[in-house]
């Protein structure tokens, strides 16, 4: 069976002492915004790109191709490369940005990665919104993707490490769900922008950036440093005073000496980027490189592509867009947060396996929708009000299993898995896989969709069924489970045991050598 073997006693984690403080979770709400910058990015690239205004002053010859090109394909309408490259070539600058990110977090600790990102974003959305040429908004775009490469870095590792063990994944989701409401403020605050006279709407879309920039950087000033980061750079007395405060009860000492002995082992590590490599953290590597890789081929962006058409069908008419985003959005954010009330009780795997059954049923049945009535020429005709929201229904069921599983999950289970002497390397690792297949898929997803057509929906299915596969033979349970001794679930799984040994990890599973485990 592909389950944990062994747990520590006292529930399914040691029992350290400590509670949620009205300190912690301040802390963490505050430091969850910085998905606010990513989120809103998300919403705001794709709605400015459709604004003719914005088109005919940068890109005059897809404008003038659009107006020309009254194309009835839904397939190939917006296969445009140079539009995708404006779009994607955020993700390659916070690819790069990550991998110095993580030496920044390491060194300098996490609320100054977090810092830099704010400052990167606030300069990119700052050049975007006066920008009077292409190539003050790709340098632009390239700021804002400096900027989302530290946060994303930095982010996810400040809340896991900052929670109690036992509402770290609650707190951690956080992160995403800032993100889902980032970018349903974008598609509304387009949708007005849009409507502004003088088309200069899409300046105050790129500007607006700004706002949650601004709110990651103060966040970032007025937070404390999370005890791991403090000892891991040597201030070990204030780090044992901080974990008293965030805990709120001053015995401390269990969960403190096992810090200190998981950063003592971690300065022993002189190279994490090449330790990476080695055998012990195969578990590690494979999740950091693999659910990323999944996350983004889960077909999220192929299904939010359709929703505007489909519901144009319904008789929004020219509000489509805006019903599409607000409705779709909503989903999005409401699923998130049921995420974040179950998954510290039903666990990851649980949450992994059933959204990705439903996402994989809710593929199948609307690429027979969609082959059904656009067929392989693109042109659907009259489709009744009746299909469209059968279609609309099913994508909403979509997104909600999306926005409850691989959303929030693909940022919270690796950030939650790396031993300290590679944790920050080995997030870089997860950053940067996400950002470099979110850039291909970006970049190739309109031509896919252009040539394969409605069978592109089942291509993505056929990837739901595999990392689903995945979850189930590879990925252990993590819940309850304190970040500083998650080498038990890598000890006591079916596969991964014959990786990770007592000689690999003298210091990691630390209540292994106090007897404090059980069989199950």
């Amino acid at each position: 069976m592909p389950a944990v073997g062994i747990v520590p006693t006292g529930g399914n984690g040691t029992e350290y002492a400590g509670r949620l403080t009205p300190y912690v979770l301040v802390t963490c709400m505050v430091a969850a915004m910085g998905g606010l910058i990513f989120g809103y990015d998300i919403g705001i690239s794709g709605g400015v790109t459709t604004m003719p205004t914005f088109l005919r002053k940068f890109f005059p010859s897809v404008y003038e191709r659009q107006q020309r090109n009254k194309s009835t394909n839904q397939y190939c309408q917006y296969d445009s490369e140079t539009l995708t490259l404006f779009t994607s070539s955020l993700y390659l600058a916070a690819l790069l940005s990550s991998l110095v990110a993580s030496i920044v977090t390491r060194k300098l600790g996490r609320k100054l990665s977090m810092l830099f990102g704010g400052l990167l974003f606030f300069a990119g959305a700052l050049i975007n919104g006066f920008a009077r040429a292409v190539w003050m908004l790709i340098v632009g775009r390239i700021l804002l993707g400096f900027g989302i490469g530290f946060a994303n870095q930095s982010v996810p590792l400040y809340l896991s490490e900052m929670a109690p063990y036992k509402y770290r994944g609650a707190l951690n989701i956080g992160f995403q769900l800032s993100i889902t409401v980032g970018i349903l403020i974008a598609n509304v605050l387009n949708y007005f922008f849009a409507k502004i006279k003088g088309g200069w709407g899409w300046r105050l879309s790129l500007g607006g950036a700004m706002v949650p920039a601004i709110i990651i950087t103060v966040g970032s000033l007025v937070l404390p440093d999370t005890p791991n980061s403090m000892i891991e750079r040597g201030q070990s007395t204030e780090a044992k005073e901080k974990l008293r405060q965030i805990r709120g009860v001053d015995n401390v000492d269990q969960e403190f000496d096992d810090l200190v002995a998981a950063s003592e082992a971690s300065k022993l590590v002189e190279h994490p980027w090449r330790n990476l490599l080695q055998r012990k953290y195969r578990p590690h590597l494979t999740v950091a490189i693999l659910v990323p890789f999944f996350q983004q081929l889960t077909g999220i962006n192929v299904i939010m592509f359709y929703a505007p058409v489909l519901f144009n069908t319904i008789g929004f008419k020219n509000d489509a867009s805006l019903i599409s985003a607000v409705i779709t959005g909503t989903v999005n954010v409401i699923a998130t947060l049921v995420s974040i009330y179950g998954v510290d009780k039903w666990g990851r795997r649980f949450l992994f396996l059933e959204g990705g059954a439903q996402m994989l049923i809710c593929q199948v049945v609307v690429a027979a929708c969609i082959g059904a009535k656009f067929g392989v020429d693109g042109n659907p005709g009259d489709l009744p009000k009746w299909y469209a929201i059968v279609v609309v229904l099913f994508i909403c069921i979509y997104v909600a299993a999306f926005a409850w599983s691989w959303g929030p999950l693909g940022w919270l289970v690796p950030s939650e898995i790396f031993p300290l002497e590679i944790r920050s390397a080995a997030q870089s690792i997860n950053v940067s896989v996400n950002m470099l297949f979110t850039f291909l898929i970006a970049q190739i997803f309109l031509t896919m969709l252009c040539h394969l057509k409605f069978g592109l929906f089942l291509f993505f299915a056929f990837f739901v069924l595999v990392m689903s596969a995945f979850v189930y033979l590879f990925l252990p349970e993590t819940k309850n489970i304190p970040i500083e001794e998650m080498t038990l679930v890598w000890k006591s799984h079916w596969y991964w045991s014959r990786f990770v040994d007592d000689l690999d990890h003298p210091n990691g599973g630390l209540e292994m050598r106090k007897g404090n485990t059980k069989n199950v």
